[in-house]
């Protein structure tokens, strides 16, 4: 039996995403973004309502992506409570570091594992106005802790996905067949 639930924003998993950013006084600031993906091969999008670092990317055309893990995942939820424009010291308070990028004006933090480097492509809305995100990735930061073979290694990152439905994060990480081959078996 199937029961209809209405219209409702599901989609699972959704990664949880941390955009980190600079303010216009050069400091760094974090924020929590769960309705994001791929946009083209080297773009991503993500969308986004009016925050803080909505501001900071349309003044930097710049900033990065990490992702939320395991390890991460009380300071990945509280930058996401918390706006630096109520909380300066949120960054701090969450236990986090961040250092220059080398390839954008944006911040990477040494907790987070995974980097995607962007520059800006669009961010529809005007300034103090949120809307939707296309950046272009020109670098992936990636420590060698979740490495095997020179692969990102998801059962070592433990990746945060996001449940909309109950409000709650999961990891990721058990693998259940390979892509573009299990499937072979029909053809």
């Amino acid at each position: 039996m199937r029961k209809d639930l209405g219209a409702k924003t599901f989609l699972f998993p959704m990664p949880v995403l941390m955009i980190g950013t600079y303010d216009e006084n050069g400091e760094p600031d974090l924020m929590n973004a769960a309705w994001g993906g791929v946009y083209d091969y080297n773009q991503i999008t993500i969308s986004l309502g009016a925050h803080v670092s909505t501001d900071n990317i349309r003044k930097n055309k710049a900033f990065t992506v990490a992702f939320a893990t395991k390890k991460t995942v009380e300071a990945s939820d509280y930058v996401g409570i918390v706006s630096k424009a109520n909380e300066p010291k949120k960054i701090e308070k969450a236990g986090l570091h961040a250092v220059k990028s080398e390839h954008v004006n944006a911040p990477l933090y040494e907790e987070y594992p995974v980097t995607l480097e962007c520059k800006l492509v669009s961010l529809d809305g005007e300034m103090g106005e949120g809307g939707t995100l296309i950046g272009e990735i020109v670098n992936v930061v990636v420590d060698d802790s979740v490495l095997t073979d020179d692969k990102i290694d998801v059962k070592k990152l433990e990746p945060l996905a996001f449940d909309g439905s109950n409000g709650k994060y999961h990891v990721i990480g058990e693998e259940v067949a390979p892509a573009f081959r299990v499937g072979l078996k029909l053809k």
